[in-house]
């Protein structure tokens, strides 16, 4: 998916993990945020994306993703673009819908014959009885 035509903003923040002092100095944590009411896409796609951003979503209706994985800004911000778009390729998949269906009449007679050949067997496994 083409990023380019979405209102996303950046922002670089100070992370935490490797890099030793310089984790102290650089800002190399990178924030993405996509307005989703905002954003060029179809309604259901918006739909779509609501449902799986999940915890990512604010209440202003704003995708959060964040990366801090990698010591430089540029590998971070290349992670979070790459999840962005991967989130919106998952969002433009339009789900299957499923249709009711009933088993068939050959199906239900199989079932009942192996219902009652399942219950002799079992019949057959009770208590051992003594003829005196």
């Amino acid at each position: 998916m083409n990023l380019d035509a979405l209102p996303i903003t950046e922002r670089f923040v100070r992370a935490s993990g490797p890099g030793g002092q310089n984790v102290n100095k650089v800002a190399t944590a990178v924030e993405l945020r996509l307005d989703v009411s905002a954003a060029p896409l179809p309604e259901g796609v918006k739909l779509r994306l609501r449902v799986l951003a999940g915890r990512r979503l604010t209440a202003d209706d704003v995708l959060v993703i964040d990366s801090r994985e990698y010591r430089t800004q540029a590998q971070n911000r290349e992670a979070a673009r790459a999840r962005l778009s991967a989130l919106l390729d998952l969002a433009h998949v339009v789900p299957k819908s499923r249709r009711k269906t009933k088993p068939s009449r050959a199906a239900k007679q199989a079932r009942m014959v192996d219902k009652v050949i399942r219950g002799r067997i079992k019949s057959a496994r009770g208590r051992v009885r003594r003829d005196d």
